[in-house]
This record gives structure tokens, sequence and C-alpha cells, in this order.
């Protein structure tokens, strides 16, 4: 039996409007409580409804006042295969691999299941991958990143790089500089800029917010 010419092509792009509705369904539902974790901003790219960019802002544990930046991908086959999460901000992890970022999903979806997984259900899980319990849960095999799991071998060092991770995230450079080299080697679509300490005094009097002290 002979395809018609261009059937592949046909049944690819009706993968991938498929796959953007359900994305767009997946991105609606992060309005609804516990959806989307507190700390953490999701937005889709300008690139790809099926191209989201992330910042968690984690504020415990070894990676406290990490500021970290990620990129998931959604592909054309979504929900039946779950969407690659990539670091876009270098953060020492033994779920994230050095040398492009690329997180590990399968502790937490081994199997994917497409009736039971959501991207919101990846968002929170990826939150708990820098808290000490998950942490401790890491097996060596699951490691993306083998220097890492010295955690379990000496946990005052890998303290002290994840610390050196998180104060790195924080520099002006990883924060502002558009220029800055990202694991991911492209560009991140949420990005900071510096405010002055007199604009940042009439923004919070703008929106009825107590000055810090």
């Amino acid at each position: 039996m002979t395809s018609k010419p261009g059937s592949s092509s046909n049944g690819h792009s009706e993968d991938t409007r498929h796959a953007k509705v359900e994305v767009a369904i997946d991105y609606a539902a992060l309005s609804m409580k516990d959806h989307c974790p507190l700390g953490m901003y999701v937005i889709p790219s300008i690139e790809s409804l099926l191209v989201w960019a992330g910042v968690l802002f984690v504020h415990q544990g070894y990676y406290a006042d990490a500021i970290l930046k990620f990129r998931l991908t959604f592909p054309p086959s979504y929900p039946d295969q779950p969407p690659i999460v990539q670091f876009t901000t270098d953060v020492f992890h033994p779920l994230i691999a050095q040398n492009d970022g690329t997180m590990n999903l399968r502790p937490r979806f081994n199997p994917w299941r497409a009736k039971h997984h959501r991207v919101f259900h990846v968002l929170h899980f990826i939150k708990t991958t820098f808290k000490k319990h998950e942490l401790d849960l890491i097996s060596e095999h699951e490691c993306l990143n083998k220097e890492a799991y010295r955690y379990h071998d000496s946990t005052s060092s890998f303290a002290a790089l994840a610390t050196q991770s998180a104060m790195l995230s924080q520099s002006a450079s990883a924060l502002f500089d558009r220029d800055h080299p990202s694991m991911s080697g492209r560009y991140h679509d949420i990005v900071f800029h510096e405010v002055q300490d007199e604009d940042l005094e009439n923004l919070r009097e703008k929106l009825g917010l107590q000055s810090w002290n």
C-alpha cells in the first residue's frame, strides 16, 4: 500500500495542530488554583506556541535565591509524548545536563501517561527537584550530571556548588545581558531590565505597594 504524495507532511501538520490545541488548553489551565507553582512564571515564546519560556525563583534550600530560566519544547505528538525541559541558566544539579541544560523527567514520569500527565505536573516537578527531599530520592542512574551526584557523598561540597549556581544566576550578566551565552545557545523570551531606585519607588507608589526596608 502506497501513501499519497504529501500525506506524511499532512499528517505531521495535523499532529502539530492537535498539539497546539492541547498546549493552548494547558496554558489556559495554569490560571486555575495550584496549577502554576508559586515562584514560577511561564509564557509562550514569540517563536511558537509549542515553545514556552519560564523562570523559577527559588526561595529555600541549597539553591535559595536562585533565578533560573528554562525552556519547554512540546513535540508535535504532545500530549502522547512529554515536553523537553531545558535550562538556559547554567545550574549545577544532578538531573540537569551540563552541556545543554536538558533536565531528566523520568524520575517522575516513567512512563509518561498522556491521559494522566499534563504540563502543570511537569512544572511542579521542576520546582520540587530543587528541594532537599526530592534530591534525596534521586538515583545515580537518573543523573545527567554525575558530578552533582556527590550530594550523596558530601553534602557540604554539593551545597557550596549549589549556592555558587544560585549566586551566578543573580549576576547582572545572567539577568540583563541579552548577549550572555545560555545553556541552549539561544535567547530567552523572559528578559529582565535594571530599574533605578527612583523609578522603582515611583512604580511601588503607583501600584499602592509599601516600600521595602
